[in-house]
């Protein structure tokens, strides 16, 4: 028993030490996690948390800084700050309301690019001396430059094709997520956004002139939708889609219910490629007959609906709600895009890039590069990619669909032989009694894309009639330059 004890006393106990080293390790565990952790909010995540909107530090750099410039993607100024010789500040927009909602404005809260840059726009990256000098003598420093993608061309030809309809377009390049054009009508004239802001809050007006319809703009997507209705049978049916055939005699019954194809065309007999280039209703809604919900649910998830997107400022999140157990009203309705799914002109415009490029979709971005006053680069923005929408296989499927609405359906006001284009146009019915929407959504060169196009163009009628055209001007333009 003494042996026992002075062994308990005199030796250590392995199981204490055993304890001690767990605990030894979990500390640096810890403390390497918490490092690891600081240094990715460092170079990732700082930006965003300290440009973000409810970050009220951000109003003192305006004490110190002059807000810095926008640019175009060629250098042309969209925005910059005056100050008059008694130093009072006033932002400028000498475009007036072309930009309106892409750049956004900077007072009455900020929005568009004046938002997402705010940050750069109040950093001021002048050199060390001549910092020294302007704090010295109580100067502001100049805030650095925000050179973005837009292009003004661009901008300014969808902006007068649009015209007085109420609608929005949106122009990106599928392989790098870069938006060149972002219209939204109707719209405002920043410059003069304090003395009217009154009346565009105002409960009587109900034109939504602030709501960026590109990216927070829902509409039924139309005919637009049978991408993804031809996906989802193309899924399905891998191997002998292009069985399919539908005789269309431009109403199609269906028990107690009808549906009719644009105007009552009758498009005769058609196979799937052929029913997707007429936009033949009937030949769709007996397609989504033959699917399996679930998986049509799957597909259009997969699609980004029901997703936020991971876009740089403000977007609504399109909606798909049909699954299975739907009655049969609401999957005639669905398949052809109408029923209760809703989409943005920009998500429309995402998944013809994702068709476009592949099946990858990039990251729509806005701006390009972050300069000094004195134009050096402070930092660079770089293509990304966001996720695979679908396979290369089908997106080449889609690629030959849409290719056939431009050569064969009813796209043809984009035909010519300067360029070839793929797209899908859409007449998306909203209201009883009224006109439908009109949309296009493409790409082009249709076998190397390098621009994507989205149109909406409210209670304007035909897609083929309204929406392709405005597109066929901004793709003649693109290829022009």
């Amino acid at each position: 028993m003494k042996r026992k004890k002075k062994n308990m006393k005199g030796n250590p106990n392995p199981k204490a030490n055993h304890h001690i080293l767990i605990l030894t390790y979990g500390v640096v565990l810890l403390f390497v996690g918490l490092a690891a952790y600081f240094s990715y909010f460092l170079l990732v995540k700082s930006d965003s948390v300290i440009n973000n909107s409810y970050n009220a530090r951000l109003d003192s750099f305006a004490d110190r800084v002059v807000r810095g410039e926008i640019y175009s993607n060629d250098g042309r100024v969209i925005a910059r700050t005056e100050v008059d010789g008694e130093g009072k500040e006033t932002r400028v927009y000498p475009y007036d309301s072309l930009f309106a909602h892409a750049v956004g404005y900077s007072t009455n809260g900020k929005t568009g690019l004046e938002a997402l840059a705010n940050f750069y726009l109040l950093t001021s990256h002048v050199n060390l001396v001549e910092q020294v000098v302007n704090e010295l003598s109580g100067q502001k420093n100049q805030g650095d430059s925000v050179v973005s993608t837009l292009d003004v061309d661009l901008q300014k030809t969808a902006y007068d094709a649009l015209g007085k309809r109420k609608g929005a377009v949106v122009v990106m390049e599928p392989d790098t997520g870069k938006i060149l054009a972002m219209v939204s009508k109707p719209d405002y004239n920043p410059n003069t956004l304090a003395e009217d802001w009154s009346h565009l809050v105002a409960e009587e007006n109900t034109s939504g002139q602030l709501l960026n319809r590109a990216t927070q703009g829902l509409y039924p997507p139309g005919s637009t939708f049978k991408i993804v209705t031809a996906l989802e049978y193309i899924r399905e049916n891998p191997s002998n889609y292009k069985d399919y055939t539908f005789d269309c005699k431009g109403i199609y019954h269906n028990g107690d219910y009808t549906i009719r194809c644009y105007h009552e065309t009758v498009h005769g007999h058609q196979n799937l490629e052929q029913a997707f280039a007429n936009s033949c209703n009937g030949a769709f809604s007996n397609l989504g007959l033959l699917l399996d919900l679930n998986g049509l649910k799957n597909t259009a998830d997969q699609l980004l609906f029901n997703t936020d997107l991971a876009l740089p400022i403000a977007s609504s999140k399109s909606s798909y709600t049909m699954g299975a157990g739907a009655d049969t009203w609401q999957i005639l309705q669905t398949s052809i895009g109408q029923g209760q799914t809703q989409i943005t002109p920009i998500h429309n415009a995402m998944i013809a890039a994702a068709i476009a490029n592949g099946g990858t979709l990039m990251k729509p971005y806005l701006i390009d590069r972050v300069e000094n006053a004195g134009g050096d680069v402070i930092k660079k923005f770089m293509p990304q990619s966001y996720m695979s929408l679908m396979t290369a296989v089908e997106a080449s499927e889609l690629t030959e669909f849409m290719g056939d609405v431009v050569t064969e359906g009813t796209g043809s006001a984009l035909r010519t032989d300067a360029y070839t284009v793929a797209g899908k146009t859409g007449s998306a019915e909203f209201e009883k009694g009224k006109e439908t929407h009109a949309w296009f959504v493409g790409f082009a060169p249709a076998e190397h894309p390098r621009v994507v196009i989205s149109v909406i163009a409210e209670e304007a009628g035909s897609g083929g009639q309204a929406a392709a055209p405005i597109a066929r001007a901004l793709f003649d333009l693109y290829f022009s330059k």
